[in-house]
C-alpha cells in the first residue's frame, strides 16, 4: 500500500524504473510500426482496382462499438491500476477481469467485421487498399489478441503472489501497452474508419 507522498510501488526498485523506462523505448519502436503501417494505408487508400473502396464496407454501428468497448477497456485498467496502488487487491482484479473481456469483446467484433468485408468481396489480393486494410486492422487485432493472453498471465501472477514490486511493475507496464493499443485504436477510428466514410 502507498502513502500519497511515497513512491509507487511499480517504481519502487531501480530495476523497476528500468524496466518501465525500457518499455517506454519498446513502445517507441510500437510507434514506428504502426506509422509504417498508417503512411502505407494512406498511400494504397485510393487504389481500389475492381473491389470496394472504404466507404462501402466501413459500418458506423460497428465501428462505435468497437471504439466504445476498447476505450472504456482504458478506463477499467486505469481503474485497476488505481486500485493497485491502493492496495485493493480483490477491485484491482475485477477491473482487470472487465478489461480482458471488453478487450475480447473488441476482437470478437473485428472478427465479425473481417468475416463481413470477405463477404463483401475483399481479402488481402482485391486491391492494393484492401492489402493495407488488412495488415493495419489485422497488426492491431493481434497485438489486442496478444495482451489478452498477456493480461491473464499478469492475473494468475497478481492471485498467486499479490502486489509485490515485481507484479506490481508488470502490472503498470502491461496497462502502458493497453492504453497505446487505444491511443493507435483513436487513430484507425479517425484517420482509417472516419475519414474513408466522407
Amino acid at each position: 500500500m502507498t502513502t500519497e507522498h511515497s513512491t509507487p510501488m511499480e517504481y519502487s526498485t531501480e530495476t523497476n524504473a528500468l524496466n518501465i523506462i525500457g518499455f517506454w523505448v519498446f513502445i517507441g519502436a510500437e510507434i514506428a510500426l504502426f506509422a509504417t503501417l498508417f503512411a502505407a494505408y494512406f498511400i494504397m487508400e485510393g487504389r481500389i482496382a475492381d473491389g470496394p473502396s472504404g466507404g462501402h464496407l466501413f459500418v458506423i454501428s460497428t465501428l462505435m462499438i468497437q471504439t466504445f468497448v476498447l476505450l472504456t477497456s482504458s478506463f477499467t485498467i486505469g481503474l485497476g491500476v488505481n486500485a493497485m496502488r491502493l492496495g485493493r487487491k480483490g477491485a484491482a482484479l475485477t477491473f482487470f477481469i472487465i478489461t480482458l473481456v471488453l478487450g475480447a469483446g473488441f476482437v470478437g467484433v473485428e472478427i465479425y467485421e473481417f468475416y463481413e468485408y470477405v463477404h463483401e468481396g475483399l481479402n488481402l489480393q482485391t486491391s492494393a487498399f484492401s492489402a493495407a486494410l488488412f495488415t493495419l486492422l489485422g497488426t492491431h487485432g493481434a497485438h489486442v489478441s496478444f495482451g489478452l493472453f498477456w493480461g491473464i498471465g499478469i492475473i494468475i501472477q497478481i492471485v498467486k503472489y499479490g502486489f509485490t514490486p515485481r507484479t506490481a511493475n508488470k502490472t503498470f507496464i502491461f496497462s502502458l501497452y493497453w492504453h497505446f493499443l487505444d491511443v493507435v485504436w483513436i487513430f484507425i477510428f479517425s484517420f482509417v474508419y472516419l475519414k474513408g466514410m466522407m
